[in-house]
């Protein structure tokens, strides 16, 4: 693909016609020059959607050391938001509680078509990121149906301190999504970030995130996870200083020009340094005792619909204002290091509220901390559900008519770059993952659904919220109240 920011004058970064499948790719040549081939004579067909990877690395065969019990019951003691667990003494212990309160198994629901539900979502129920734990001697994938660290990679090498990596398999998600594959993958290993964050925050642990550089490749090798070419860069949580080296390894290209192109915005990544982690939970949150962290976990949800169906539905109803407060308090707390803050700082948060105690139906934008009014338009939420990519049909529900807010995360990809570099368009995706999972979380304390979308057609949706013509919407959240419930299978451990 050629750069397409001259074409149809300043107005016209993109082609407004650019499919949803390649849209991204082509705001990441535009930002950067780094051209990507995305015409469809360039690739070659999708297979079906039933063949995609492993829910683990195929290397996955290893040692299992089992996870700790409990983890809910400790958690039901621990009330949200300000409450943590009590941790064993055993740091390994602490951190086997840590990964099952971030990651775990909370329910099924015998008549969704997307199970098992974990207090974070994710495309079609695929969870293409891979919790990985090494500690020098040994590489180890969280196995969540065995309740264990299942040895993975290199087990050879001298014992050393303890470290977690977040690592995205592309190839996990069907095909048919092609290029917008590095988004999703990109956005969801921002909300593993936050998950793993909080988990470690429940427990009494920290530790330092670093971001991928040109070299982190070499980690995809040490852990076993090959093809690398289907793998993104992984993002690292040291929770002792001092991680084993890792030698560099040469940037690749894979065969298939699809999972090229995606390549070359992850290896665009070149960060430096680590941080220390800060807080995951907002620490202005009123401390009604009402909830453990064990329900709002349990809680959280993308809502549901009846006998099968797909999508989600919800009805309408007013809202109180602190449900407002709780999300806009999360949505406060910005990533961790200075380089995913500098992205958040980027974002700019624009969201549509409907029925909101002491707020117009209308569209709002988020400054300091504080909704501002842009537009008041009621059945503005009713309008933004004929630009939604799942209409309702007997079959499926794509309910936007009853939200009681859909919160959209846009920046302006050449200013990420330009403060940033190329690295700076998969560091903004970092951070809107981030700042969705805390919707998400915020939506499960007050009663709400949330779900994350990118599904919504990106030029009409723009012209309605007062964007830029050169600002991308990296990502939305619809939030509202369920409208159907149903029997719950719990799962936790």
């Amino acid at each position: 693909m050629t750069d397409t920011s001259d074409r149809g004058g300043p107005g016209a970064p993109i082609p407004d016609d650019a499919d949803v499948m390649s849209r991204d790719m082509r705001w990441f040549t535009y930002a950067t020059g780094l051209g990507v081939r995305v015409e469809a004579e360039a690739v070659p067909e999708p297979r079906p959607d039933t063949e995609v990877a492993p829910a683990l690395p195929e290397a996955a065969l290893g040692d299992r050391t089992p996870l700790p019990r409990g983890t809910a019951e400790l958690l039901e003691r621990a009330p949200y938001p300000h409450g943590r667990a009590d941790a064993p003494r055993e740091r390994a212990d602490a951190l086997g509680h840590a990964l099952v309160a971030g990651f775990g198994l909370q329910r099924r629901e015998p008549e969704n078509p997307f199970n098992d539900h974990r207090p974070y979502p994710s495309v079609r129920a695929k969870f293409p990121v891979q919790v990985l734990v090494r500690d020098g001697r040994h590489r180890r994938v969280l196995d969540l149906y065995r309740h264990a660290l299942t040895g993975v990679g290199r087990q050879d090498g001298a014992a050393g301190p303890l470290e977690v990596a977040l690592a995205g398999r592309y190839t996990r998600l069907p095909d048919s999504y092609r290029w917008f594959r590095s988004s999703l993958i990109g956005l969801e290993l921002g909300v593993n970030l936050r998950q793993l964050c909080l988990g470690l925050d429940l427990f009494g642990l920290s530790g330092r995130l670093r971001l991928p550089d040109r070299g982190a490749a070499g980690l995809l090798t040490d852990f076993g996870l090959t093809p690398e070419s289907e793998w993104s860069l992984p993002l690292t949580v040291a929770l002792e200083d001092g991680g084993p080296p890792v030698a560099a390894a040469p940037a690749e290209r894979a065969a298939d020009p699809v999972l090229d192109g995606i390549l070359t915005v992850n290896r665009a990544q070149d960060f430096t340094g680590s941080a220390a982690l800060g807080p995951s939970v907002p620490a202005g949150l009123p401390r009604d005792g009402a909830l453990s962290w064990a329900e709002v976990l349990w809680r959280r949800s993308a809502g549901r619909m009846p006998r099968g169906m797909y999508g989600m539905t919800g009805r309408r109803r007013p809202v109180p204002e602190r449900t407002l407060r709780e999300a806009v308090s999360w949505l406060s707390v910005p990533p961790p290091g200075p380089h995913l803050a500098a992205a958040w700082e980027e974002l700019r948060l624009t969201a549509v509220f409907q029925g909101i105690e002491g707020h117009a139906d209308g569209v709002w934008h988020l400054r300091d901390g504080r909704p501002t009014l842009h537009r008041a338009r009621p059945g503005a939420a009713a309008e933004l559900e004929t630009h939604y990519g799942y209409p309702v049909t007997p079959y499926a529900g794509g309910d936007i008519r009853h939200a009681s807010a859909v919160w959209f995360l846009s920046a302006h990809p050449r200013r990420l770059v330009d403060r940033l570099g190329p690295g700076g368009f998969t560091a903004a995706q970092y951070a809107a993952g981030w700042a969705a999972q805390g919707i998400s979380l915020a939506a499960a304390a007050t009663g709400l659904y949330a779900r994350p979308a990118r599904a919504f057609q990106e030029v009409p949706t723009r012209q309605l919220l007062g964007l830029d013509p050169d600002e991308m919407i990296v990502c939305a959240a619809i939030t509202g109240t369920p409208r159907f419930e149903g029997l719950l299978c719990d799962l936790r451990l």
